[in-house]
């Protein structure tokens, strides 16, 4: 993929790359490897200023400058065009192993053939747009379908429908969707599948939304 060519509606020098991820006490960084991999990857492929140098002591500093944390904390890196980095962090509570996210559909579309939806950037109207169809009441997550009715993703997540012998599937990047850190995770892992998903297959088995941050979460559709 040519990168200043695969900008549609918005320049490189526009947008800025985002990795969001974990960092707990006993477990230091989860999925940091896979994450920076990805970052990089999209720098090039976009043309930004490659992230600084010493980008990995930067992250590790950026949870301990202060104190050590006594609990999860939410991690966001922010890579600017011209290469400027950004460290946030905040504390993160995970989600119970019972939570149950209620996800519904959006009108919006997710437009395929736009490469810039293949890398995590503030370029986020189509996202939005899905997000503002239903309140926070009527749904935790909403999935958005491509202009051909295929299943894509969620504003957040990535998607699974998990089979009867409990293989998960879940859509191919060809549909227009974010590779997911998570998603990649289970797909090496043999745990998932690459699957062409149409609305009605997400009712064929257990549905699950998902990212890095937060792992896998049950979900159940919500109609009407």
């Amino acid at each position: 993929m040519s990168s200043k060519g695969a900008v549609r509606g918005a320049k490189p020098a526009d947008l800025a790359l985002i990795e969001t991820f974990r960092w707990e006490p006993d477990n230091g960084f989860l999925r940091l490897d896979q994450h920076i991999r990805r970052l990089t990857r999209s720098a090039d492929c976009l043309g930004f200023r490659p992230a600084p140098a010493d980008l990995m002591k930067r992250i590790k500093a950026a949870v301990t400058e202060d104190a050590q944390p006594d609990g999860p904390l939410r991690v966001r890196l922010e890579l600017t065009f011209r290469g400027h980095l950004d460290i946030t962090t905040t504390p993160f509570a995970p989600l119970g192993e019972d939570t149950v996210w209620r996800v519904r559909i959006a009108a919006t579309t997710m437009p395929s053939d736009d490469p810039i939806y293949r890398h995590k950037t503030t370029r986020r109207e189509v996202y939005d747009k899905a997000r503002a169809e239903f309140s926070t009441a009527e749904a935790d997550e909403v999935i958005l379908l491509n202009e051909r009715g295929e299943v894509c993703e969620g504003t957040i997540t990535n998607l699974f429908v998990e089979d009867k012998d409990g293989r998960l599937s879940t859509p191919p990047i060809s549909c227009g969707l974010l590779a997911g850190i998570l998603r990649a995770d289970l797909i090496r892992e043999g745990r998932a599948k690459s699957t062409l998903l149409k609305r009605d297959d997400l009712t064929t088995g257990r549905l699950y939304v998902g990212n890095s941050l937060r792992g896998l979460i049950r979900a159940e559709l919500a109609e009407g």
